[in-house]
C-alpha cells in the first residue's frame, strides 16, 4: 500500500469524529484556556462554531454540494469539438471514485467545504511509484496542514505543504506536485481568505442573537427583571426570595404562573422588550448579510422574503454565473495545472456539465430546441440526449430550411476529403522512409542513454560483487546473499529502473511525437495526436522487461558458478559485455519497434482498421518473406503467441514469444507495417 497512501487513510479515519488532546488540541480548547474572542459580540467564532451557524452553513453546503453534484468530466480537444477522455486515467478518478472510501461527490463536497470555510482545500496525490500515474486522491484535514511559501532564488518561490498531526504520528512535507489545492479569493495568490475570519463579527452577532432567542424563551418568554423590598433584607431572606421567584417562573414550562407578593415586594422590568430591540428584523438582517459574505441570493440559504414566482428563475440563473461559477473554474484550472501533464494541457481539459442547473420550465426548453433543430445545429438525438431521453434510428441528421441543403450534403466537403485521400496516397510510398529517417536521429540519443545505465549497472553490481563474493575484510561472502541484494537494485522500483525510466522517457515520448506527425499526414489526419501516456506505458513496460532479464542473467551467471570467485569473475565479464555491446543493441532494437509501435497508434486514432506487412532488408530472412505482404485488422496480431512460423524448407520454426501485431517478429528484423487507406 506504501506509507503516504496508509498515512492518508489514517487521516481520513482520524477525521471521523474530533480528536483532541495535548499533543493536538482543538482550536476551542485554546480559545478557552487563552479567553481570546476574536470578533465584537463576545461569542467565540471559529470553524467549528460556525458551522452551528445556519445561514453560515446552509450557504456553504449549498454551493459545496451543488459543485459536488455536477458530473464532472475530463475531454480530449478535437480539430472542432470535444469528446470525453474514457482513456484516460484521471477521467474515472474524477468523475466516478478518486479513492476506495470516497466517491467523486463526497470529495469534491469535502474539499470545496474546506475551501470555503478555511480558505484552501488541499487533497493529496498518491501516484504509482514507477510511473507518476496519479492513483488516488485524498482530501486532507485543513486544521492539520500549514500552507509555506518558500524563496528559492531570485524571483523563484516554491509552495509547501506541512502535515502535522500528533496523534496518528503523521507528518509530511509535501511539495506542489504532490496535492491538489483549492484556494478562494486571496491576497498572495497561493492561500485564500478564510470567509469564517473575515465573516467573525458577522457570524458572532448571529449566534449572539440565537443565543439570545433560546436565553429568552427559557427564561418564560420574558425579559429580565429585579424584585424590589422598601426595607433592606438579610441575605438568607434576598437568597430564599429569589430562589422561589425562579422556582416559580424559570422555564418556557412555568411560563405565566401568577405570582403574589409579600411585604410590599414589586417587580421591575430591566433590558429592552424583544420588540423594542428589533430581534426578529435583526434575525433577518442577518441572513442578507450571511448572503453577501457568500456571494448567494438570500433564496437559496431560505430567505424567500423578496422571491417571486416572477424573478426566482433568474435569481437561479444569476447563482450559477457568479457564486457557483467562480468555484467550478477554479476547480478546473486547478485540475488542469496540477493533475495534467504540461504536454497534456494542450490536448486535455476538465469542465463541468451545468447544464441541469441551467434548464428552464418545460415550454422554455422546447422552445429552444425548437431553434436550434429548425437552424441546424440540434439533432433529435442531440435534443433527446439533453433530456435524458435514449437516441433513436436516423435522429443524428442535422436539417436546414427547406430554402437550403440539408447539412453537411455539400460536394465542397466531398472535394476535400477526396483531396485528403489522393495526398495520403501519394504520401503512402514515403511513410517508411521518413520513419527510417526519424530513427536514424534518435538512435545516437538511445545509446547514449543506455550506456549511461550500463554503466550504472556495472557500478553498482560491482559493489555487490564486493560485498558478498570477492574476499574483502568487510565481504559477508555468499551467492544467496549476493542474489538476494541483486534483486533488490534490480526491482521494478529499484534504482536502476527509476535512472532507466528518468533516461528514457523524455527521449521515447519525443521519438514517439515524431514518429505520430509523420504518421497521421500518411493517412491525412490532420487532428494532433498525443501519445504520450502511451510512452509512458510503454516506457515502463520496457523497463520492467529489462530488470526481468538483467537480474535473470546475472542470478544464472554466479548460481552456475563452482566457487565463489568464479562467480565474481562471470558476473563481472557479463557486466563488461554489456558495457560494451547493450546500447548498440538497444538502439537497434527501439529504432525497429518504436516507430512501428508509435505509427499503429496513430492510425487507431485516425481511424484506420487494417495493416500491411512489408519485408525491408530481409532478403536472406524466410520468416520475413512469409509475413511480407500480410494483411490484418489493426487489432489482429501478425503472429499470434506461441504461433509457428515456416522458414525455408530445411529451415527451423520461428516461435512467437509475444502477440506480434508490428515488426519485429526477431533480433535485426528491419521490417515495417504500412497503413492500407480505403479511397
Amino acid at each position: 500500500m506504501g506509507y503516504l497512501r496508509s498515512a492518508v487513510q489514517a487521516v481520513s479515519r482520524a477525521s471521523s469524529g474530533p480528536l483532541s488532546g495535548i499533543a493536538t488540541p482543538e482550536k476551542w480548547v485554546v480559545d478557552w484556556i487563552t479567553g481570546s474572542v476574536a470578533n465584537s459580540s463576545g461569542v467565540r467564532v471559529d470553524q467549528d462554531t460556525a458551522r452551528m451557524y445556519s445561514p453560515f452553513f446552509a450557504g456553504v453546503r449549498v454551493i459545496s454540494e451543488d459543485l459536488g453534484g455536477l458530473p464532472l468530466f475530463l475531454y480530449e480537444r478535437l480539430r472542432r469539438g470535444k469528446r470525453r477522455a474514457t482513456a484516460h486515467q484521471l477521467y474515472s478518478l474524477l468523475h466516478d471514485q478518486p479513492n476506495d472510501m470516497m466517491s467523486s461527490v463526497q470529495m469534491r463536497d469535502t474539499l470545496q467545504g474546506h475551501a470555503m470555510t478555511w480558505g484552501n482545500g488541499v487533497a493529496q496525490l498518491i501516484t504509482h511509484e514507477r510511473t507518476g500515474v496519479i492513483e488516488e486522491i485524498w482530501p486532507l484535514r485543513p486544521d492539520r496542514l500549514q500552507i509555506k511559501v518558500k524563496r528559492t532564488g531570485a524571483g523563484k518561490l516554491q509552495r509547501w505543504y506541512i502535515y502535522d498531526d500528533d496523534v496518528n504520528g503523521i507528518h509530511a512535507r509535501l511539495a506542489a506536485h504532490e496535492v491538489l489545492h483549492i484556494a478562494g479569493h486571496g491576497f498572495d495568490g497561493v492561500r485564500g481568505y478564510p470567509i469564517v475570519d473575515l465573516a467573525a463579527n458577522s457570524i458572532g452577532l448571529g449566534l449572539a442573537t440565537e443565543h439570545h432567542g433560546a436565553k429568552f424563551f427559557s427564561n418564560g418568554s420574558a425579559p429580565g427583571g429585579a424584585l424590589s423590598h422598601p426595607g433592606n433584607l438579610s441575605p438568607e431572606a434576598r437568597k430564599r426570595m429569589a430562589d422561589d421567584w425562579e422556582n416559580i417562573h424559570k422555564g418556557i414550562d412555568r411560563a405565566h404562573r401568577v405570582a403574589i407578593f409579600e411585604e410590599g415586594v414589586t417587580w421591575q422590568q430591566v433590558g429592552i422588550p424583544n420588540d423594542s430591540a428589533q430581534f426578529l428584523e435583526t434575525r433577518k438582517l442577518q441572513i442578507t448579510e450571511m448572503a453577501r459574505w457568500l456571494r448567494l441570493p438570500p433564496h437559496k440559504i431560505g430567505d424567500l422574503e423578496r422571491a417571486t414566482f416572477s424573478n426566482i428563475e433568474q435569481q437561479q440563473l444569476d447563482y450559477v454565473s457568479s457564486a457557483l461559477n467562480i468555484w467550478l473554474v477554479r476547480w478546473e484550472q486547478a485540475i488542469l495545472t496540477q493533475l495534467l501533464l504540461p504536454e497534456e494541457r494542450a490536448t486535455y481539459f476538465a469542465e463541468h456539465l451545468v447544464d441541469a442547473l441551467l434548464r428552464g420550465d418545460t415550454m422554455s426548453r422546447y422552445q429552444a430546441y425548437a431553434i436550434g433543430r429548425n437552424w441546424g445545429w440540434l439533432s433529435a438525438n442531440d435534443v433527446r440526449e439533453k433530456e435524458n431521453e435514449n437516441p433513436v434510428a436516423g435522429g443524428d441528421a442535422y436539417l436546414v430550411p427547406l430554402n437550403m441543403v440539408p447539412a453537411g450534403s455539400g460536394t465542397q466537403d466531398d472535394e476535400e476529403r477526396a483531396v485528403a485521400r489522393r495526398y495520403a496516397r501519394l504520401l503512402r510510398g514515403r511513410g517508411i522512409i521518413a520513419r527510417e529517417r526519424i530513427a536514424e536521429s534518435w538512435a545516437p540519443k538511445i545509446v547514449e542513454a543506455d550506456q549511461e545505465i550500463a554503466d550504472l549497472e556495472a557500478e553498482r553490481v560491482g559493489a555487490l560483487i564486493e560485498d558478498h563474493l570477492e574476499d574483502t575484510p568487510r565481504a559477508v561472502r555468499s551467492v544467496t546473499l549476493f542474489v538476494s541484494a541483486l534483486s533488490l537494485l534490480y526491482a521494478e522500483d529499484g534504482p536502476i529502473a527509476r535512472a532507466m525510466s528518468a533516461l528514457w522517457l523524455p527521449i521515447f515520448t519525443s521519438f514517439a511525437a515524431d514518429v505520430a506527425e509523420d504518421a497521421a499526414a500518411e493517412v491525412g489526419y490532420e487532428e494532433d495526436v498525443d501519445l504520450s501516456v502511451w510512452a509512458r506505458t510503454y516506457v515502463a513496460g520496457h523497463v520492467a522487461y529489462r530488470m526481468a532479464t538483467s537480474f535473470g542473467q546475472l542470478r544464472k551467471q554466479a548460481e552456475q558458478a563452482e566457487t565463489l570467485t568464479d562467480a565474481a569473475t562471470a558476473v563481472a565479464e557479463r557486466l563488461v559485455k554489456w558495457q560494451a555491446e547493450r546500447p548498440e543493441q538497444t538502439a537497434r532494437w527501439e529504432t525497429a519497434q518504436l516507430p512501428n509501435a508509435a505509427a499503429r497508434e496513430t492510425w487507431k486514432d485516425a481511424g484506420v482498421k487494417t495493416v500491411q506487412w512489408v519485408a525491408r532488408g530481409s532478403e536472406n530472412c524466410p520468416y520475413c518473406k512469409k509475413l511480407d505482404g500480410a494483411e490484418r485488422e489493426i487489432e489482429t496480431p501478425f503472429v499470434a503467441k506461441g504461433e509457428e512460423i515456416d522458414g525455408d524448407e530445411d529451415g527451423e520454426k520461428l516461435v512467437a514469444k509475444r502477440n506480434t501485431f508490428h515488426p519485429p517478429v526477431h533480433a535485426g528484423c528491419l521490417c515495417q507495417v504500412v497503413p492500407v487507406v480505403s479511397d
